[in-house]
């Protein structure tokens, strides 16, 4: 168990996967950005956060719901998790379903997804149920996009969790990488990924540009 005190954000795991050097600009060395897509993904998070608690037939819907895992080390917010009532083994019971929603279009890599499963571990943590699945709405196609929590997602949230942690236990951020990522990237103008490929550092390629001034 990870004590309270050393949690990291679960929307560090997706930072994690997109750009192991982005996590560590952001989480390490506590640097932020903002431009048209992290202002957009806030508005819509916004949004979402803001309805509390509704009830839709046999349905019950949580809003920015706080989520912990004291096992994966892990902390943060569901944008939505819907209980449904359903029967099993022989009793009816709230069966969580967390959803994640994203500006954008679906990604390629599995960041997104990987985000999505550990919030249902986190739930299954917190709630001492079972957590099959959940699903990404995505604002471009305005359409829900259902996952899986298998055992492979499962085991790929797990070790993204430990490397994660792994990264913020070692203090450094890795050096640049330059991929055609980069350009949608909010911090491209602190990372410089074509000119800082030699500074693995933020901080130290400052303390460098004010020396040759």
């Amino acid at each position: 168990m990870i004590p309270e005190s050393d949690l990291a954000p679960i929307s560090a795991l997706q930072h994690l996967i997109y750009c192991e050097r982005q996590c560590a600009l952001i989480h390490i060395e506590q640097v932020w950005a903002e431009n048209r897509f992290t202002a957009e993904g806030d508005l819509m998070h916004a949004r979402v956060h803001s309805h509390g608690l509704e009830k839709r037939g046999e349905v019950r819907i949580g809003f920015g719901m706080a989520l912990r895992s004291l096992r994966l080390g892990l902390t943060g917010k569901a944008d939505v998790v819907e209980f449904h009532l359903v029967e099993g083994q022989g009793k009816r019971f709230w069966q969580p379903f967390p959803i994640e929603y994203k500006r954008g279009r679906p990604k390629k890599d599995n960041c997104d997804r990987l985000q999505l499963c550990a919030q249902g571990l986190c739930l299954e943590e917190m709630l001492g149920v079972c957590v099959p699945g959940g699903a990404l709405f995505y604002g471009k196609t305005r359409r829900r996009q259902d996952v899986c929590f298998d055992q492979a997602l499962r085991a790929e949230t797990e070790e993204a969790a430990a490397r994660l942690h792994r990264l913020l236990e070692s203090g450094q951020t890795p050096k640049p990488r330059y991929s055609e990522k980069c350009g949608a990237c909010s911090l491209a103008g602190w990372c410089m990924p074509k000119t800082c490929s030699k500074t693995g550092s933020v901080g130290k390629y400052l303390a460098r540009a004010i020396e040759d001034s």
